[in-house]
């Protein structure tokens, strides 16, 4: 049964939710102040039609928005897109019980996302390969994504060809394809271990693809170019797979930010440091110590500090963070601390921050409800948290990535 609903505001994933006797209503691209008519099940609904459109709404810059899961917020307009990101910010801190204040969001898209994951798996006679729909296991087929940076044009051709050549395991793949200095850089997940049979016609593959490297599994079957990356000064080949930020202006607004945070420290610590994007430009004026339970980003890394000239000191060491965070005793060898941690937060770090002596920590997320948590326990050590600046570079996703800065406070 159709019913009419009357959008209050958007929630956290993007859905327009409307207020009813029954309870709130979850409106997939419902806008706030639109009037719609839609299908019901429970607290969500599919509207089927916009009875009253929002002066909010634009048009959407792709024909595979709302099919494609990829993007939530293509039909918002700059200034609804932006309050309502940096909201998901205030309402975390607000939730935590933090007063700090929010600065504008920085947008970080630049000239769009270095690397993308695409789904293949048999359908039919053949492989399909795209996106998966929005909120569904359904796959859409993809030919282009217009979010993404103009060294990935060619990834859904490349992704589309290496499926094809591995679709006679009948195995769901993931294809993550990176855009490197030296081309396309590919981790193929899901098909299991090559044999040498197929590890010779994929090396073909990669050179009529040619592709910088190709590994599966973060098992490299060829490199027919280091796919570098510039972080700084330095030029850091990841390991296969391994994690990046998602726009290069992204990683340039996230280091700058961090940097502007730190004007006097000498001695840091970089905690979950992947394979360098903050290490290697705060080493410019400061000596780093990196921390990164990752082997291959250690590595990475390490690389390149030797082959780096005119940078301060750096040494690395492999430790899981999660299981082994640095205890106060090694903290307070440091004048500040820097973290950008997974999604699930930083807990058990935070707790031992929350006790040591280190005059300032400057903390990257990429979730405000764990980052949330983990600044609380800072500020119940004794930290004040001075400010916060969100940081956009998934533009029309429904993530938001922060800096956040803390000093401690003088103690009575």
């Amino acid at each position: 049964m159709n019913e009419t609903l009357t959008i209050a505001r958007l929630g956290q994933r993007g859905d327009g939710i409307a207020e009813t006797p029954q309870g709130q209503v979850f409106v997939p691209y419902a806008l706030p102040g639109e009037t719609v008519r839609a299908v019901r099940d429970g607290d969500r609904a599919q509207a089927v039609e916009i009875l009253a459109p929002a002066e909010s709404r634009v048009a959407a810059i792709c024909p595979l928005f709302t099919r494609c899961g990829g993007c939530a917020a293509q039909h918002m307009a700059p200034a609804l897109y932006q309050d309502w990101k940096r909201d998901q910010v205030v309402t975390a801190l607000r939730r935590a019980g933090l007063d700090a204040p929010v600065a504008g969001m920085v947008d970080a898209h630049g000239i769009g996302r270095r690397r993308v994951t695409f789904h293949a798996r048999r359908e039919g006679a053949g492989m399909a390969v795209g996106f998966m729909a929005a909120r569904s296991h359904d796959l859409v087929e993809v030919e282009a994504c217009p979010v993404l940076a103009p060294g990935l044009a060619r990834a859904p051709s490349v992704a589309q060809a290496l499926a094809n050549r591995l679709g006679g395991s009948n195995k769901p793949l993931d294809i993550q394809v990176t855009a490197s200095e030296a081309g396309l850089d590919v981790d193929i997940r899901g098909h299991g271990p090559a044999g040498d049979k197929l590890r010779l016609a994929l090396t073909q593959a990669a050179e009529r693809l040619d592709l910088a490297r190709l590994a599966m599994h973060g098992d490299v079957i060829v490199e027919r170019r280091p796919p570098l990356q510039r972080m700084g000064k330095a030029y850091v080949a990841p390991g296969p797979g391994g994690f990046l930020q998602a726009t290069a202006e992204g990683e340039e607004r996230l280091a700058a930010l961090v940097d502007a945070a730190l004007p006097k420290a000498k001695r840091v610590a970089d905690l979950f440091a992947g394979c360098g994007p903050f290490t290697f430009r705060l080493a410019e004026r400061m000596q780093v110590h990196a921390v990164e339970s990752d082997k291959p980003a250690v590595q990475a890394l390490l690389r390149a500090a030797g082959a780096t000239q005119g940078l301060k000191r750096i040494t690395a060491e492999e430790r899981d963070l999660f299981r082994r965070p640095l205890l106060e005793h090694e903290l307070n060898a440091f004048d500040a601390v820097v973290l950008d941690p997974p999604r699930a937060g930083a807990e058990a770090q935070a707790k031992r921050l929350a006790a040591s002596k280190v005059p300032a920590i400057v903390y990257v997320s990429c979730d405000a409800g764990s980052f949330a948590r983990d600044a609380a326990l800072l500020v119940a050590g004794g930290y004040a948290l001075e400010g916060v600046t969100p940081v956009d570079q998934f533009r029309y996703s429904a993530h938001i990535e922060l800096v956040a800065r803390f000093r401690r406070a003088a103690r009575r």
